[in-house]
């Protein structure tokens, strides 16, 4: 009796499961999204300067490349 009330219990789970889903999506009016715009990298931590922030990414890739890092 106890293995059918487990089942019994995690089907009812399953089920219930699927309807507590809510919607992740923004809302849209007026044909934009509602809501305030993501700031890029460069406009956050390196104050909107793009070519200060392109070579930070640039020093990084290098610095993974274990090629340049090796001893000759």
């Amino acid at each position: 009796m106890k293995p059918v009330r487990i089942a019994a219990l995690a089907a009812l789970c399953a089920l219930l499961g699927g309807c507590l889903e809510v919607e992740q999506h923004p809302a849209w009016v007026h044909g934009e999204i509602a809501g305030k715009p993501d700031n890029l990298p460069y406009q956050v931590w390196f104050h909107n300067d793009k070519l200060a922030w392109s070579a930070a990414i640039q020093n990084r890739t290098l610095k993974q490349n274990e090629y340049l890092r090796a001893l000759p």
